[in-house]
């Protein structure tokens, strides 16, 4: 394994808990599931939002775009600061924002303080992704990856219920109660961690500058960062693609799903996010490899497998929900082996390392996004599941690669 640069600063971290027990876990997953659900909210109600705004329809894909680019911002220039700060308290300053932001969107009437508002989600989330290292580094080596798994297993349900959940929650109120409610739950959340989340001081003498300019360092010189965060580009790219998608997909004649089908469509994706202790328990045996090989080979068939049968039929809707199901697995599965990879390159650049995968990442599935939307467009359900199957394709040739040198 590639070892912690050699200019970065060391950092020795003070823990008032040396121990993480299984409630402090839990409440960790929750957390991240929670927080994780604010980026997604939005996205089946851009529609009615943009319609109570003012915005104009051809505009409302900046609901959704512009949270995404907070989130993305977030990572790059925020969660580093987790090698810089107490975590416990940047944390809860993180929450506070992704609250306000989140009641201001609620109050907006108009389309400038509610894009305000969206893009202040996106940065407020990245809490998510201080939460996941420091759960990491309060556990013990031999069961880092268990712990990153149950933690990370909160997340993908939170993302994955959030699109139903908003929509529920807008048919039995409006589109203003869901951003109120889960401020309310943030609140809640903010109480709970300030209670049980032990001090993390990290020793780091770098400057806010100084570590952000370490980054470009610590990706060229860490290759378990760059292969890890190249296999989950490829493989979120394909999970956007798959999202992105199929909601158009199963609307048309070929299937006629209402709303309400495609939201329970989007339940089964949940499935996966068992995926996530247990390859963190395969990560803590060894098997890093094997388990990495398994994931990116299931994205692969869960496209393949849409193909073979014709539109429309009850076996294609079938095969499509199995799809929904290995999908999700797989990209779960290669998500905690990666991070379990990276967090043992050093406590002292966890963070820094967590951003930068993550933006990798999350910069893999935009593009995911975008060429999903526009192969359908052209070529339909067939074009998109080939072009779908590329990506895990590309990334499961790519690890084949290192497992001829290992």
């Amino acid at each position: 394994m590639t070892q912690a640069s050699p200019t970065a600063e060391p950092a020795l971290e003070t823990l008032q808990a040396p121990r993480l027990s299984a409630g402090l876990t839990f409440i960790m997953a929750a957390a991240c599931g929670l927080i994780a659900a604010n980026l997604y909210y939005a996205q089946p109600l851009a529609g009615p939002i943009a319609d109570a705004i003012g915005l104009p329809l051809h505009a409302s894909g900046l609901i959704v775009t512009l949270t995404q680019v907070g989130y993305g911002l977030g990572l790059f220039f925020l969660v580093p600061l987790g090698d810089l700060v107490e975590n416990r308290k940047l944390i809860l300053v993180m929450i506070g924002a992704v609250t306000a932001a989140l009641i201001a969107a609620g109050l907006a009437t108009t389309p400038l303080p509610f894009l305000a508002a969206s893009l202040s989600i996106g940065l407020g989330a990245v809490a998510v992704q201080m939460i996941v290292p420091f759960a990491a580094g309060l556990a013990p080596e031999q069961s880092r990856g268990k712990v990153v798994g149950n933690v990370m297993s909160g997340l993908m349900v939170g993302i994955m219920m959030a699109r139903p959940v908003s929509s529920l929650v807008a048919r039995l109120g409006s589109w203003h109660t869901i951003f109120f409610l889960s401020a309310a739950v943030m609140v809640a959340l903010g109480v709970a961690l300030a209670m049980t989340l032990p001090e993390r001081r990290p020793q780091a003498k770098l400057g806010y500058l100084s570590l952000i300019g370490s980054m470009g360092r610590l990706f060229v010189t860490q290759k378990v960062l760059q292969r890890r965060a190249a296999y989950q580009a490829f493989q979120f790219a394909a999970f956007s693609l798959f999202w992105t998608v199929t909601p158009l997909y199963l609307v048309s004649p070929a299937f006629g799903l209402t709303q309400t089908g495609i939201a329970l469509f989007a339940l089964a994706g949940v499935a996966g996010a068992i995926a996530s202790p247990i390859a963190g328990r395969l990560a803590d045996r060894g098997l890093s490899g094997p388990a990495t090989a398994f994931g990116l080979s299931s994205v692969l068939t869960a496209f393949v497998v849409t193909l073979m049968s014709p539109e429309g039929s009850w076996i294609a809707l079938s095969l499509l929900t199995f799809a929904a199901i290995l999908l999700d697995f797989g990209v779960t599965t290669t998500l905690v082996t990666g991070q379990r990879a990276i967090f043992g390159l050093g406590a002292e650049l966890r963070s820094r390392l967590n951003g930068l995968f993550m933006a990798i990442f999350f910069t893999g599935g935009a593009i995911g996004s975008a060429i999903g939307a526009y192969s359908y467009a052209q070529g339909g359900w067939t074009a998109a599941a080939i072009l779908g199957g590329a990506l895990p394709l590309a990334a499961l040739l790519l690890f084949l690669t290192e497992a001829r040198r290992a």
